[in-house]
């Protein structure tokens, strides 16, 4: 019996992926210039999958390609902190709340747990914080509603990336995490969203006070 090779990923991917985390752990900072020459030297390819890469990362908001300025990593301000939570606040609790009255497994959000709890360093902590909350709302049972959350998890990260180099408040967010968990796997559904809804509102009131600020004026 021959065993079925594993696929090797396009090198696409793989610059995609490196550039992420370069940018998710503040190797590479807001504003930044990505140069499509230097990144290709530094990842040993052509330019052409660095500009398929930059592009789809452009397509989830971590990236800006201007024609004057060329690709830079995505400011952050108040107003996308406001924009990117404010879509978490109305889909990730109702998420939450239809995982847990469907009886879903919760297996791996309490290893993502475990591993933000034993991480060594800040990306790696926040690599499995990223999975905890997906395994929160991916078994929701609504496609459509997991990949819309997908699609604002980069944007999210990378809010989240900036706040902590300003100010890290990692062990507060590891208990709420926790208590997240714990009303979850008792099943208490409308306990648990409310407890993400809280913990996604606190984390931006504390890291960005002026979007509480201006959201009030409006």
């Amino acid at each position: 019996m021959t065993s079925v090779p594993t696929p090797i990923p396009s090198r696409t991917h793989v610059v995609l992926d490196a550039i992420r985390h370069r940018i998710l752990t503040g190797q590479l900072t807001p504003g930044q210039a990505l140069v499509e020459t230097e990144l290709a030297a530094q990842f040993g390819v052509s330019k052409t999958p660095v500009r398929e890469a930059l592009k789809t990362l452009a397509g989830t908001g971590l990236v800006v390609l201007n024609q004057y300025k060329g690709v830079t990593v995505r400011m952050v301000d108040a107003d996308m902190a406001r924009e990117v939570y404010d879509v978490r606040l109305l889909l990730e609790p109702e998420a939450l709340r239809r995982t847990v009255r469907s009886g879903a497994s919760l297996e791996a959000a309490r290893s993502a747990l475990a591993r933000a709890d034993d991480a060594t360093d800040t990306a790696e902590r926040s690599l499995a914080n990223r999975e905890f909350h997906r395994a929160l709302y991916l078994p929701c049972g609504n496609p459509l509603l997991g990949r819309m959350l997908d699609e604002v998890r980069d944007q999210a990260a990378l809010v989240s990336a900036v706040a902590w180099a300003a100010s890290a408040s990692w062990e507060r967010e590891a208990g709420e995490h926790r208590e997240i968990l714990r009303l979850a796997l008792e099943g208490d559904a409308d306990g648990a969203a409310r407890a993400l809804h809280a913990h996604i509102a606190s984390f931006v009131e504390r890291a960005y006070p002026e979007a509480r600020a201006e959201e009030g004026q409006e």
